[in-house]
């Protein structure tokens, strides 16, 4: 009673009583969770977040320019072989982690279950996670080292994550050098600023994003589990791209050459317009610039040899030196707002249901980690080569697509 007393009041003080809508049909079990779940919740960093909300994003003040790269394809045999030997040192000497950000689910490929699980329709019925596996199995054969591969799950996934895993033998991979751990989770607000009640009665969360990675392998003992085995380059990557080169010695040599505490992978932007974020600087420092907030004029510029100036797409594959995670995951990330459809239950507790976006949730964005940094080293990679992602059920970058790209890359017929 003690705990639902002090519950009850801290609501009161924030007006967020309508977390408690559904307290009285709970089980002794479930209320004893859901009063848990709300003394966990920072209330004030809600507050702060919701003003957030109010704010319009745009670069302001902020100078922006061009990122200088390397074009992975235009390097000569001598440059190309030195990075290689670089990296492939760092790699065979099990420096090299690999991480894969599988938090989400396939719902919007009209798929049930982790996007990991997903069949993008070859005809050996791989799922994304075993076509990613491939990459490391061949670096097995390729520098005789198993790089450590961690997995980045959400509440939502984890346990089917972990099932799937067990149910196809870890694809062949040992099981002792695979670790999954979760990332966070921050609640959903209405327009007005209230948390969200889902249909059972708890706080709606949603995963924190990919910027959440840092901290949630601190938190996990992921990053201590690297340090035992003397990992010190840690890839971080998507799950949703079979193409993805978690392995690349050209990636790593590059960072070690330039001492650079993180790299990154770009390709050149499809067009003007494409939708999605590129590689800059900000007031000096890497960065990303949205495709929310670049300008028309910016998006079309050109230099002398008709490139884009601002083309190289960030791809979400990027490098980092343990020391450099270990720094960002103590420090927070600013959360970015996405206004998005929700269902919820009202204070009455009827379900609302979103037929339109009604809610925020908020999301730190992995490059925001980039402006911490002094420099960073791009490595601009071929599209065909390494990036064929899976985010629509139909049209651009979509299972069909990523299909072909990934039949194309390995001489499928």
């Amino acid at each position: 009673m003690e705990k639902y007393n002090q519950v009850k009041e801290l609501l009161k003080k924030y007006d967020q009583e309508q977390l408690l809508v559904k307290y009285d049909e709970m089980t002794v079990e479930q209320k004893d969770q859901l009063l848990d779940q709300i003394l966990e919740i920072n209330f004030d960093g809600i507050k702060d977040l919701y003003e957030l909300t109010k704010v319009k994003t745009t670069m302001g003040e902020d100078k922006i320019s061009p990122i200088s790269y390397v074009d992975k394809s235009k390097l000569s045999k001598e440059e190309y072989e030195e990075l290689e030997e670089l990296g492939v040192n760092e790699i065979k000497q099990g420096k090299l982690a690999a991480v894969t950000m599988a938090g989400g689910q396939g719902t919007r490929l009209g798929y049930d279950g982790p996007k990991g699980t997903f069949d993008i329709g070859l005809d050996t019925h791989q799922s994304l996670f075993e076509l990613i596996c491939e990459t490391l199995k061949e670096a097995k054969k390729k520098y005789d080292v198993f790089v450590p591969w961690y997995i980045m799950t959400s509440h939502e996934n984890h346990q089917r994550t972990v099932e799937f895993f067990e149910k196809n033998k870890y694809f062949g991979y040992p099981k002792n050098e695979v670790m999954f751990f979760m990332q966070g989770e921050i609640p959903t607000i209405s327009m007005e600023g209230k948390i969200l009640v889902n249909e059972k009665g708890f706080p709606r969360l949603a995963a924190d994003g990919h910027g959440g990675v840092f901290e949630s392998m601190l938190q996990s003992g992921a990053l201590d589990d690297m340090k035992k085995r003397k990992v010190e380059w840690v890839f971080v990557g998507p799950v949703d791209n079979p193409l993805v080169n978690m392995v690349d010695e050209i990636l790593v040599g590059l960072a070690k050459s330039k001492k650079c505490m993180a790299a990154g992978k770009s390709v050149v932007k499809a067009r003007p317009e494409e939708r999605v974020g590129v590689f800059c600087t900000r007031n000096g420092k890497p960065s990303v610039v949205e495709y929310t907030e670049i300008t028309e004029e910016m998006a079309n510029q050109r230099d002398e040899n008709g490139e884009l100036v601002y083309g190289e797409s960030h791809i979400n594959c990027n490098l980092f030196h343990i020391d450099r995670i270990n720094k960002i995951a103590e420090t927070k990330l600013p959360y970015h707002v996405a206004f998005k459809k929700a269902n919820y239950l009202d204070e009455k507790g009827n379900l609302v249901e979103g037929k339109e976006p009604n809610s925020y949730k908020f999301e730190a964005f992995i490059f925001d980690a980039f402006t911490s940094l002094d420099s960073m080293a791009i490595l601009r990679v071929k599209r065909e080569d390494e990036f064929a992602p899976v985010k629509n059920a139909t049209g651009v970058d979509s299972p069909e697509t990523s299909r072909e790209l990934y039949k194309k890359f390995h001489g499928i017929k």
